[in-house]
């Protein structure tokens, strides 16, 4: 779970799932095509997040969290709360 936008990646698929690249783009507004495609191939690689592609003109790709990533949510929000909480 190295990198800046990974956890920001995740909560926004589980927020808004599923979601197209463009619309993660928008979300996440200063983020490259280049970085968020690497930081998405690397989550499907580990298994965090699925990645649904139709066979239509034009193409059309959705993400939404896996299984796996939806477990790691809660440890996420939990992180988050002790970090609110921890805030010096």
């Amino acid at each position: 779970m190295n990198g800046k936008y990974k956890m920001v990646i995740l909560y926004c698929l589980m927020e808004f799932q599923p979601v197209r690249f463009n619309e993660l783009q928008r979300y996440l507004k200063k983020i490259s095509d280049k970085t968020l495609s690497q930081n998405l191939k690397e989550l499907e690689k580990d298994g965090l997040i699925y990645r649904k592609v139709y066979s239509q003109i034009p193409p059309k790709v959705e993400y939404s969290l896996s299984e796996r990533g939806s477990s790691l949510m809660k440890v996420l929000d939990e992180m988050c709360i002790w970090g609110e909480k921890n805030r010096v």
